[in-house]
Protein backbone atom coordinates (compact mmCIF):
# COMPACT_ATOMS: atom_id res chain seq x y z
CA UNK A 1 0.00 0.00 0.00
CA UNK A 2 1.25 3.47 -0.84
CA UNK A 3 2.33 5.73 2.01
CA UNK A 4 0.22 8.87 2.43
CA UNK A 5 2.27 12.06 2.44
CA UNK A 6 0.33 15.15 3.50
CA UNK A 7 1.93 18.50 2.62
CA UNK A 8 0.59 21.62 4.31
CA UNK A 9 1.23 24.71 2.23
CA UNK A 10 1.69 25.08 -1.52
CA UNK A 11 4.43 27.66 -1.72
CA UNK A 12 7.95 27.03 -3.02
CA UNK A 13 8.56 24.26 -0.49
CA UNK A 14 5.24 22.47 -0.80
CA UNK A 15 5.10 22.63 -4.59
CA UNK A 16 8.67 21.42 -5.01
CA UNK A 17 8.20 18.58 -2.52
CA UNK A 18 4.99 17.43 -4.20
CA UNK A 19 6.71 17.56 -7.60
CA UNK A 20 9.76 15.59 -6.47
CA UNK A 21 7.64 12.93 -4.79
CA UNK A 22 5.56 12.64 -7.97
CA UNK A 23 8.68 12.37 -10.11
CA UNK A 24 10.63 9.85 -8.02
CA UNK A 25 8.24 8.02 -5.68
CA UNK A 26 4.91 7.89 -7.50
CA UNK A 27 4.77 4.10 -7.06
CA UNK A 28 5.43 4.36 -3.33
CA UNK A 29 3.49 7.39 -2.11
CA UNK A 30 0.30 9.33 -2.69
CA UNK A 31 0.38 13.01 -1.93
CA UNK A 32 -2.28 15.33 -0.58
CA UNK A 33 -1.27 18.99 -0.98
CA UNK A 34 -3.34 21.45 1.07
CA UNK A 35 -3.43 25.23 0.84
CA UNK A 36 -6.11 27.75 1.81
CA UNK A 37 -5.48 29.87 -1.27
CA UNK A 38 -6.62 29.17 -4.81
CA UNK A 39 -3.40 30.27 -6.51
CA UNK A 40 0.34 30.71 -6.19
CA UNK A 41 2.48 33.77 -6.84
CA UNK A 42 6.21 34.40 -6.76
CA UNK A 43 7.32 36.82 -4.05
CA UNK A 44 9.03 39.12 -6.52
CA UNK A 45 5.80 39.44 -8.53
CA UNK A 46 4.48 41.85 -5.88
CA UNK A 47 6.97 44.43 -7.16
CA UNK A 48 5.54 43.97 -10.66
CA UNK A 49 2.07 44.72 -9.29
CA UNK A 50 3.27 47.65 -7.19
CA UNK A 51 4.82 49.47 -10.13
CA UNK A 52 2.12 48.60 -12.63
CA UNK A 53 4.20 46.24 -14.74
CA UNK A 54 1.68 43.43 -14.25
CA UNK A 55 -1.72 42.85 -12.68
CA UNK A 56 -2.70 40.23 -10.12
CA UNK A 57 -4.29 38.21 -12.92
CA UNK A 58 -0.94 38.17 -14.72
CA UNK A 59 1.03 36.82 -11.75
CA UNK A 60 -1.37 34.40 -10.03
CA UNK A 61 -1.04 30.75 -11.05
CA UNK A 62 -4.20 28.76 -10.16
CA UNK A 63 -3.64 25.59 -8.17
CA UNK A 64 -6.34 23.91 -10.25
CA UNK A 65 -3.70 23.75 -13.00
CA UNK A 66 -1.59 21.25 -11.02
CA UNK A 67 -1.36 18.04 -13.00
CA UNK A 68 1.23 15.88 -11.28
CA UNK A 69 0.82 12.11 -11.05
CA UNK A 70 -0.10 10.95 -7.56
CA UNK A 71 -0.73 14.49 -6.26
CA UNK A 72 -4.16 15.69 -5.16
CA UNK A 73 -4.59 19.39 -4.34
CA UNK A 74 -7.16 20.49 -1.79
CA UNK A 75 -8.06 24.14 -1.27
CA UNK A 76 -8.82 24.03 2.44
CA UNK A 77 -7.82 25.94 5.57
CA UNK A 78 -5.86 23.95 8.13
CA UNK A 79 -7.56 24.29 11.53
CA UNK A 80 -5.50 21.92 13.68
CA UNK A 81 -2.34 19.83 13.50
CA UNK A 82 -1.57 16.92 15.82
CA UNK A 83 2.11 16.20 15.13
CA UNK A 84 2.20 13.14 17.41
CA UNK A 85 -0.58 11.38 15.53
CA UNK A 86 0.21 13.14 12.22
CA UNK A 87 -3.45 14.07 12.01
CA UNK A 88 -4.60 17.24 10.26
CA UNK A 89 -8.01 18.87 10.49
CA UNK A 90 -9.21 21.42 7.95
CA UNK A 91 -12.41 23.38 7.49
CA UNK A 92 -13.60 20.60 5.16
CA UNK A 93 -12.03 17.30 6.15
CA UNK A 94 -9.48 15.42 8.26
CA UNK A 95 -6.34 13.61 7.12
CA UNK A 96 -4.14 10.94 8.65
CA UNK A 97 -0.62 11.03 7.28
CA UNK A 98 2.13 8.46 7.23
CA UNK A 99 4.46 11.38 6.59
CA UNK A 100 3.55 15.00 7.33
CA UNK A 101 5.39 17.98 5.86
CA UNK A 102 4.58 21.41 7.25
CA UNK A 103 5.39 24.14 4.73
CA UNK A 104 2.85 26.79 5.75
CA UNK A 105 5.33 29.63 5.59
CA UNK A 106 5.41 32.78 7.67
CA UNK A 107 2.39 35.00 8.18
CA UNK A 108 2.32 38.78 8.59
CA UNK A 109 1.41 40.23 11.96
CA UNK A 110 0.25 43.70 10.98
CA UNK A 111 -1.23 44.34 14.42
CA UNK A 112 2.17 43.86 16.06
CA UNK A 113 3.00 47.46 15.07
CA UNK A 114 0.27 49.83 16.32
CA UNK A 115 -0.90 52.24 13.64
CA UNK A 116 0.52 50.20 10.76
CA UNK A 117 -2.78 48.73 9.58
CA UNK A 118 -4.47 52.14 9.65
CA UNK A 119 -1.72 54.35 8.33
CA UNK A 120 0.92 52.27 6.57
CA UNK A 121 1.47 50.67 3.19
CA UNK A 122 3.12 47.34 2.31
CA UNK A 123 3.98 45.32 -0.78
CA UNK A 124 4.61 41.92 0.78
CA UNK A 125 1.13 40.70 -0.16
CA UNK A 126 -0.71 40.89 -3.48
CA UNK A 127 -3.51 42.92 -1.90
CA UNK A 128 -1.01 45.22 -0.21
CA UNK A 129 0.90 45.78 -3.44
CA UNK A 130 -2.38 46.67 -5.19
CA UNK A 131 -3.31 49.15 -2.46
CA UNK A 132 0.12 50.77 -2.45
CA UNK A 133 0.06 50.97 -6.26
CA UNK A 134 -3.12 53.03 -5.95
CA UNK A 135 -1.68 55.22 -3.18
CA UNK A 136 1.57 56.12 -4.97
CA UNK A 137 -0.01 58.61 -7.41
CA UNK A 138 -1.16 60.67 -4.40
CA UNK A 139 2.44 61.13 -3.23
CA UNK A 140 4.07 64.13 -4.90
CA UNK A 141 6.60 65.35 -2.31
CA UNK A 142 7.96 64.68 1.16
CA UNK A 143 9.53 61.70 2.91
CA UNK A 144 9.05 58.03 2.11
CA UNK A 145 10.09 55.93 5.10
CA UNK A 146 10.55 52.19 4.55
CA UNK A 147 10.57 50.49 7.93
CA UNK A 148 11.68 46.90 8.56
CA UNK A 149 9.45 46.13 11.54
CA UNK A 150 10.98 42.87 12.74
CA UNK A 151 13.37 40.00 12.10
CA UNK A 152 13.48 37.54 10.45
CA UNK A 153 11.54 38.55 7.34
CA UNK A 154 11.07 37.10 3.87
CA UNK A 155 13.45 37.98 1.07
CA UNK A 156 16.09 40.12 2.82
CA UNK A 157 16.84 42.23 -0.31
CA UNK A 158 13.17 43.20 -0.81
CA UNK A 159 13.12 46.39 1.31
CA UNK A 160 16.08 47.72 -0.64
CA UNK A 161 14.63 46.64 -3.97
CA UNK A 162 11.55 48.65 -3.05
CA UNK A 163 13.65 51.73 -2.28
CA UNK A 164 15.62 51.51 -5.53
CA UNK A 165 12.49 51.02 -7.62
CA UNK A 166 10.69 53.85 -5.81
CA UNK A 167 13.61 56.06 -6.79
CA UNK A 168 13.09 55.13 -10.46
CA UNK A 169 9.35 55.68 -10.13
CA UNK A 170 9.81 59.19 -8.73
CA UNK A 171 12.41 60.02 -11.39
CA UNK A 172 9.98 58.96 -14.13
CA UNK A 173 7.33 61.21 -12.62
CA UNK A 174 9.79 64.12 -12.43
CA UNK A 175 9.41 64.57 -8.66
CA UNK A 176 12.51 62.83 -7.29
CA UNK A 177 14.05 66.16 -6.26
CA UNK A 178 10.99 66.83 -4.08
CA UNK A 179 11.25 63.56 -2.15
CA UNK A 180 13.46 61.82 0.37
CA UNK A 181 13.69 58.05 0.70
CA UNK A 182 14.93 56.41 3.89
CA UNK A 183 15.15 52.75 4.85
CA UNK A 184 15.28 52.01 8.57
CA UNK A 185 15.84 48.59 10.08
CA UNK A 186 17.17 46.66 13.06
CA UNK A 187 20.08 45.12 11.12
CA UNK A 188 23.55 46.64 11.27
CA UNK A 189 23.80 46.25 7.48
CA UNK A 190 21.35 45.46 4.65
CA UNK A 191 22.47 41.83 4.26
CA UNK A 192 24.52 41.02 7.38
CA UNK A 193 25.77 37.67 6.05
CA UNK A 194 28.70 39.39 4.29
CA UNK A 195 30.17 42.89 4.33
CA UNK A 196 30.74 42.87 0.57
CA UNK A 197 27.12 42.23 -0.42
CA UNK A 198 25.86 44.80 2.08
CA UNK A 199 28.34 47.39 0.80
CA UNK A 200 27.18 46.84 -2.79
CA UNK A 201 23.62 47.55 -1.74
CA UNK A 202 24.66 50.56 0.36
CA UNK A 203 26.61 51.93 -2.62
CA UNK A 204 23.54 51.58 -4.86
CA UNK A 205 21.38 53.36 -2.27
CA UNK A 206 23.93 56.14 -1.79
CA UNK A 207 24.25 56.68 -5.54
CA UNK A 208 20.52 57.40 -5.64
CA UNK A 209 20.44 59.56 -2.53
CA UNK A 210 18.70 56.93 -0.37
CA UNK A 211 19.69 56.64 3.29
CA UNK A 212 19.83 53.40 5.27
CA UNK A 213 19.44 53.89 9.02
CA UNK A 214 20.79 50.79 10.82
CA UNK A 215 20.03 49.34 14.27
CA UNK A 216 16.72 51.12 14.60
CA UNK A 217 13.24 49.60 14.63
CA UNK A 218 9.89 51.31 14.23
CA UNK A 219 7.50 50.07 16.92
CA UNK A 220 4.48 52.36 16.42
CA UNK A 221 3.01 54.83 13.96
CA UNK A 222 1.27 58.02 15.04
CA UNK A 223 -0.99 58.31 12.00
CA UNK A 224 -2.22 61.79 12.94
CA UNK A 225 1.16 63.48 13.28
CA UNK A 226 2.74 61.06 10.77
CA UNK A 227 5.58 60.16 13.05
CA UNK A 228 7.15 56.74 13.49
CA UNK A 229 8.19 55.94 17.06
CA UNK A 230 11.44 54.02 17.40
CA UNK A 231 12.30 51.30 19.89
CA UNK A 232 15.15 53.54 21.04
CA UNK A 233 12.66 56.24 22.02
CA UNK A 234 13.12 58.69 19.15
CA UNK A 235 10.72 59.54 16.35
CA UNK A 236 11.00 59.95 12.57
CA UNK A 237 8.58 61.99 10.49
CA UNK A 238 7.20 60.63 7.23
CA UNK A 239 4.68 61.44 4.52
CA UNK A 240 4.39 57.87 3.20
CA UNK A 241 5.22 54.95 5.46
CA UNK A 242 6.01 51.60 3.86
CA UNK A 243 6.41 48.71 6.27
CA UNK A 244 7.96 45.27 6.05
CA UNK A 245 5.57 43.60 8.51
CA UNK A 246 6.49 41.51 11.52
CA UNK A 247 6.58 37.82 10.54
CA UNK A 248 5.37 34.90 12.64
CA UNK A 249 4.42 31.25 12.27
CA UNK A 250 0.74 30.68 11.43
CA UNK A 251 -1.47 30.43 14.51
CA UNK A 252 -2.34 26.81 13.71
CA UNK A 253 1.37 25.92 13.87
CA UNK A 254 1.81 27.81 17.13
CA UNK A 255 -1.12 26.00 18.76
CA UNK A 256 0.06 22.59 17.53
CA UNK A 257 3.10 22.57 19.77
CA UNK A 258 5.46 22.40 16.80
CA UNK A 259 6.91 25.88 17.33
CA UNK A 260 9.52 26.71 19.97
CA UNK A 261 10.66 30.30 20.47
CA UNK A 262 8.65 31.44 17.47
CA UNK A 263 9.64 28.92 14.78
CA UNK A 264 9.67 25.15 14.29
CA UNK A 265 12.97 23.56 15.34
CA UNK A 266 14.30 20.97 12.91
CA UNK A 267 17.32 18.81 12.29
CA UNK A 268 19.39 21.00 9.96
CA UNK A 269 20.53 18.02 7.90
CA UNK A 270 17.08 16.77 6.78
CA UNK A 271 14.46 19.24 8.14
CA UNK A 272 12.92 16.59 10.43
CA UNK A 273 11.12 17.84 13.55
CA UNK A 274 11.27 16.16 16.95
CA UNK A 275 8.07 14.30 16.02
CA UNK A 276 8.60 11.06 14.04
CA UNK A 277 7.80 11.35 10.31
CA UNK A 278 7.03 15.06 10.58
CA UNK A 279 9.10 17.59 8.64
CA UNK A 280 9.03 21.40 8.60
CA UNK A 281 10.52 23.28 5.67
CA UNK A 282 10.62 26.75 4.25
CA UNK A 283 9.90 29.93 6.18
CA UNK A 284 8.15 28.11 9.05
CA UNK A 285 11.33 26.25 10.02
CA UNK A 286 13.76 27.55 12.62
CA UNK A 287 16.89 27.22 10.49
CA UNK A 288 19.62 29.90 10.48
CA UNK A 289 19.16 30.81 6.83
CA UNK A 290 17.37 33.54 4.91
CA UNK A 291 13.63 33.16 4.55
CA UNK A 292 13.19 33.00 0.79
CA UNK A 293 11.56 30.69 -1.73
CA UNK A 294 14.77 29.32 -3.22
CA UNK A 295 15.87 28.01 0.18
CA UNK A 296 12.48 26.37 0.71
CA UNK A 297 12.83 24.78 -2.73
CA UNK A 298 16.24 23.39 -1.84
CA UNK A 299 14.89 22.14 1.49
CA UNK A 300 12.10 20.31 -0.35
CA UNK A 301 14.68 18.41 -2.39
CA UNK A 302 16.35 17.19 0.79
CA UNK A 303 13.03 16.22 2.41
CA UNK A 304 12.04 14.26 -0.71
CA UNK A 305 15.40 12.48 -0.72
CA UNK A 306 15.08 11.69 2.99
CA UNK A 307 11.57 10.28 2.57
CA UNK A 308 12.74 8.16 -0.35
CA UNK A 309 15.82 6.90 1.46
CA UNK A 310 13.83 5.91 4.55
CA UNK A 311 11.14 4.15 2.51
CA UNK A 312 13.87 2.06 0.87
CA UNK A 313 15.78 1.35 4.05
CA UNK A 314 18.63 3.73 3.29
CA UNK A 315 19.96 7.01 4.65
CA UNK A 316 20.09 10.52 3.27
CA UNK A 317 23.24 11.01 1.19
CA UNK A 318 23.33 14.79 0.77
CA UNK A 319 22.37 16.93 3.80
CA UNK A 320 20.73 20.31 3.53
CA UNK A 321 23.26 23.09 2.93
CA UNK A 322 20.96 26.11 2.92
CA UNK A 323 22.25 27.16 -0.48
CA UNK A 324 20.47 29.23 -3.08
CA UNK A 325 20.40 32.36 -5.23
CA UNK A 326 18.13 35.35 -4.68
CA UNK A 327 17.51 37.94 -7.36
CA UNK A 328 17.57 41.62 -6.43
CA UNK A 329 16.29 44.43 -8.63
CA UNK A 330 18.55 47.46 -8.79
CA UNK A 331 16.23 49.52 -10.97
CA UNK A 332 16.92 50.85 -14.47
CA UNK A 333 16.17 47.37 -15.81
CA UNK A 334 19.12 45.81 -14.00
CA UNK A 335 18.94 42.72 -11.79
CA UNK A 336 21.60 41.25 -9.51
CA UNK A 337 21.81 37.81 -7.93
CA UNK A 338 22.98 37.01 -4.42
CA UNK A 339 24.44 33.51 -4.24
CA UNK A 340 24.51 32.27 -0.64
CA UNK A 341 25.36 29.14 1.31
CA UNK A 342 24.41 29.19 4.98
CA UNK A 343 25.13 25.67 6.25
CA UNK A 344 27.56 24.04 3.83
CA UNK A 345 30.78 25.28 5.42
CA UNK A 346 32.32 26.63 8.61
CA UNK A 347 30.60 30.00 8.11
CA UNK A 348 27.87 31.39 5.85
CA UNK A 349 29.03 32.76 2.51
CA UNK A 350 27.45 35.08 -0.04
CA UNK A 351 28.43 37.02 -3.13
CA UNK A 352 26.67 39.40 -5.48
CA UNK A 353 26.66 38.71 -9.21
CA UNK A 354 25.75 41.60 -11.49
CA UNK A 355 23.58 43.59 -11.70
CA UNK A 356 22.93 43.21 -15.42
CA UNK A 357 20.18 43.02 -18.03
CA UNK A 358 21.14 39.41 -18.67
CA UNK A 359 20.20 38.54 -15.09
CA UNK A 360 16.85 40.29 -15.58
CA UNK A 361 16.15 37.83 -18.39
CA UNK A 362 17.39 34.95 -16.22
CA UNK A 363 14.95 35.98 -13.49
CA UNK A 364 12.05 35.78 -15.94
CA UNK A 365 13.22 32.34 -17.06
CA UNK A 366 13.46 31.23 -13.43
CA UNK A 367 9.75 31.93 -12.91
CA UNK A 368 8.77 30.31 -16.20
CA UNK A 369 10.64 27.06 -15.51
CA UNK A 370 9.09 26.75 -12.03
CA UNK A 371 5.57 27.24 -13.37
CA UNK A 372 6.14 24.50 -15.92
CA UNK A 373 7.78 22.17 -13.41
CA UNK A 374 5.25 22.54 -10.61
CA UNK A 375 2.04 22.85 -12.54
CA UNK A 376 2.87 20.54 -15.42
CA UNK A 377 1.93 23.02 -18.12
Amino acid sequence: MKKHVVILGAGFGGLELATRLSDSLVDDVRVTLIDQNDSFSFGFSKLDILFGRKTAVDVLVPYRDISKAGVEFRQERVTSIDPEKRRVETDHASYDADVLAVALGAEYDFAATPGFEEGGSEYYSVAGAERMRDVLPEFDSGTILIGILGQPFKCPPAPFEGALLLHDHLVERGIRADAEIHVIGPMAAPVPITKEVSQSILDALHERGIEYVPKQRVVELDTHSKEARLESGGTVSYDLFVGIPVHRVPAVVESSGLAVDGWVPVDHTNLATRFPDVYALGDVAGVPIAKAGVFAEAAAAVVADDIGARLRGGVLQQPYEGAGSCYIEFGRGLVGKVEANFLGGPAPTARLVGPSRELAAEKEAFASTRRTRWFGS
